[in-house]
């Protein structure tokens, strides 16, 4: 059985983006918000640490056989908090690649700006980690509103890629 993890990196247009592909899907998912997950910003010093909050979503991740990504474009990149959650994800479990190996995924942006940096410099990112990425994406910005028809249609290739 295929699980999706729909994750979240805010609890704002991201969040109701992530909520309207969760309606979509007729598969097993969740939605994960990571400003639930507050996580102390990783750097060498603090090195890996025994947070259950951490443990949790990298479980999740690893549960998991499919992840869509839900986040804005921040400064032509990644938002802090995804940054900061995939780096504490690859240090807290075995092999650093363990959250990610093999994952199929699919990047949706609801952007301030175009979030069209975000998509590309994130599914980089995505899959130096090992993951799969979807060739489509899911684009909403000021000039692009969420078009349901559209999404269902990258939404049913992306389960086939399941």
């Amino acid at each position: 059985m295929h699980k999706i993890l729909i994750v979240s990196a805010t609890s704002g247009s991201n969040l109701r983006l992530a909520k309207r592909l969760e309606k979509s899907l007729d598969i097993e998912k969740e939605i994960v918000n990571l400003e639930d997950f507050i996580m102390p910003l990783y750097t060498p010093k603090v090195g890996k640490v025994n947070d259950e909050k951490i443990n949790d979503l990298c479980s999740k991740f690893s549960q998991s056989n499919g992840l869509i990504f839900c986040a804005p474009e921040y400064n032509g990149g990644s938002p802090p908090i995804l940054t900061n959650t995939i780096t504490w994800l690859s240090v807290i479990s075995n092999n650093w690649r363990d959250a990610f190996l093999n994952k199929k995924a699919l990047i949706a942006t609801h952007s301030g700006g175009a979030g069209v940096r975000f998509l590309s410099t994130f599914r980089i990112q995505l899959e130096h980690l090992g993951v799969i990425v979807y060739p489509r994406t899911i684009m909403v910005n000021k000039g692009n509103e969420f078009n349901e028809r559209s999404a269902k249609n990258i939404l049913n290739g992306f389960r086939q890629l399941l």
